[in-house]
């Protein structure tokens, strides 16, 4: 094996790391002098894991709430949450952040660096390892970064074809789930290739030992990679099985003692998991079901590797008894698992998570090694036409990313400005709540400005439309905090029936939750009913009309956050509530409240 040439997997990863800076260089280049200093979201699901790192930043419990406030205490056990449990990354971030005094909004943009960077790093380590080319390796790095949106069938393709729109952004660099996984995922990759080709007891310990220690980074980290690693090295024990590679007995022995290993990190997630609130699995979606899934981007280009490894060992380009066919293989063969396994477990969760996440990286690498190993013999008789044909390949790749950047983060160009402009108010309130943080809530009549909130101040939020991730409230608990919130915003019952007829998905999670809204997310969404309207639209009726002080005292409001240019009015907010003559800041006024004696 030659040398790696580190430079070239450096280059790799300052290329994935500017990807993954460009949406916060556009919000900083858009807004000019006037950036406030918030982070530019790549996906809106960042608010509610940015909340709960700025939580942990400030020292609060791993079972916390950030929305509602409700944190983990001998007085107030809390059940887990999906936060609570996939705390390893979040807490890799939070941890650099604290001791170094970093906010959660840069601790969101240079974790999201760090991650682009070591993503396509890993991917060229690996890539390296089994090629033996490293510039075919770097290759290898740009192209499953900048063409994970498009393995999946999503991103700009959809837009440039008219068939979609361009979204979601680089999936894989969400932060800092999956973005802080993915690379210990193929970490983990690396440390098996390594084991298998060592002859030293020793080094084959100590690969076994960092491969057992990254599948636990996976498990407290994200359920959709650590179940993709779980597959992977079930699907790659089976190929060693079937096909009995040189030094077999000794590679099944370490493959058994890594499996123990990650087997016995399990049980501490199922104990964890057994105590989860029962909201979180009205969010989770998960499906009773045996129908095989051959409708992923992902499965079809595994099923194209396979093609073209066949084609390798009938031509002779390889062989099926050399180790890294079956690598490329196994991960053909992961992709395909992923998508299937509800045929024998009878249960799937949300399988476009694996499509987006991990799912179509693994496949991305699946190809360009299966390629790389057939053609290998091609390009060593021609290595200076093959090594320009990669520079000319990774160029291609290095275009198709900044593709990829312009359609994908302009669809978050309007929600990133509101967030930023947002900022002014927000730093007031953590001046105002320096004595009682999270014990002070506040009512936001910007939906995105609340989702923000807690990013930069510590008070919980009445309602936001990413409470309901978290184990603070029970399903009626959010849905009545809904309720409040279309109270004070003074909408009656008729034109919340109207809303939903037309489509409003917000108050349709809000008050029915992901599966009715979008088949997308679960195979089992099902469209509203107009008779299912109405009776959600009576309910809220009744509880309008039966506000009392009990209501409007639970929770106690102390501040009210009202857009400049705001249509609505405060008088409901005023029957219950004194409010002072507020304080203008920026594209905000913020009242200080009182509840009212009555």
């Amino acid at each position: 094996m030659t040398n790696v040439k580190w430079k070239l997997g450096i280059i790799a990863g300052i290329i994935s790391a500017v990807f993954a800076l460009y949406p916060q260089m556009k919000l900083i280049y858009m807004r000019g002098g006037e950036w406030q200093g918030n982070y530019a979201f790549n996906d809106i699901d960042e608010v509610a894991y940015a909340s709960y790192l700025r939580a942990l930043i400030d020292g609060r419990p791993r079972k916390n709430d950030p929305y509602t406030g409700r944190d983990e205490s001998k007085e107030t056990p809390q059940p887990e949450s999906l936060f609570s449990i996939q705390f390893a990354a979040p807490y890799l971030v939070a941890i650099p952040a604290r001791v170094l005094g970093i906010g959660a909004p840069w601790a969101m943009t240079i974790a999201g660096a760090f991650a682009g960077f070591a993503l396509a790093f890993a991917v060229f380590w690996l890539a390296a390892r089994i090629t033996d080319d490293s510039w075919f390796a770097m290759m290898s790095g740009i192209m499953v970064v900048s063409g994970g949106a498009l393995a999946a069938g999503e991103g700009a393709i959809g837009e440039i074809f008219g068939t979609g729109f361009s979204y979601p952004y680089f999936p894989g660099l969400r932060r800092y789930i999956p973005a802080i996984a993915i690379p210990v995922f193929f970490v983990l990759c690396l440390a098996l290739w390594n084991l298998v080709n060592s002859s030293e007891n020793k080094t084959r310990f100590i690969f076994g030992s960092i491969g057992v220690a990254g599948f636990g980074f996976m498990v407290f980290s994200y359920f959709y990679i650590w179940t993709t690693a779980a597959a992977w090295l079930g699907c790659l024990g089976l190929l060693w099985i079937a096909v009995r590679p040189e030094g077999f007995a000794r590679d099944f022995r370490a493959f058994s003692a890594i499996g123990a290993g990650c087997v016995s990190l399990l049980l501490p997630y199922a104990y964890l998991l057994s105590k989860r609130a029962e909201s979180m699995d009205n969010v989770q979606l998960l499906v009773k079901t045996h129908a095989p899934d051959f409708s992923r981007f992902p499965l079809y280009i595994a099923i194209f590797v396979l093609v073209i490894l066949i084609a390798g060992i009938l031509i002779k380009t390889i062989t099926i008894k050399e180790r890294a066919p079956l690598f490329a293989a196994s991960f053909a063969l992961t992709v395909i698992v992923v998508f299937n396994q509800q045929v024998v477990t009878g249960h799937a969760l949300q399988p476009i998570h694996y499509q987006v996440f991990i799912g179509n990286y693994v496949a991305a690498l699946a190809l360009v090694l299966s390629l790389g190993l057939v053609l290998r013999p091609l390009m060593l008789k021609r290595e200076l036409l093959a090594r320009v044909v990669i520079s000319i390949f990774s160029l291609l790749f290095v275009i198709w990313g900044f593709v990829e950047c312009h359609y994908t983060v302009r669809v978050l160009d309007d929600a990133n400005i509101i967030r930023d402009k947002g900022i002014p108010v927000a730093k007031r309130l953590e001046e105002l709540g320096a004595d009682l943080g999270n014990k002070q809530t506040v009512l936001s009549f910007s939906m995105t400005q609340a989702d923000d909130l807690p990013t930069i101040a510590p008070q919980n939020v009445l309602w936001a439309r990413h409470q309901h991730v978290f184990a603070g409230l029970s399903w009626e608990e959010s849905k009545e905090r809904y309720y409040q919130y279309l109270y004070y915003s003074n909408v009656d019952e008729n034109s919340l029936a109207e809303r939903l007829k037309d489509g409003d998905y917000v108050s349709m999670i809000a008050l029915f939750g992901w599966v009715r809204h979008s088949s997308r997310l679960s195979s089992e969404a099902t469209p509203l009913k107009y008779h299912e309207i109405d009776e959600e639209a009576l309910k809220y009726g009744n509880y309008r009309r039966n506000f009392g002080l009990k209501e409007a005292s639970n929770p106690v409001i102390s501040f009210v956050v009202v857009p400049q240019k705001w249509n609505g009015d405060l008088s409901i907010v005023d029957q219950w509530y004194d409010r002072d003559n507020g304080e203008s800041l920026g594209d905000y006024v913020l009242y200080k409240e009182k509840l009212k004696e009555q």
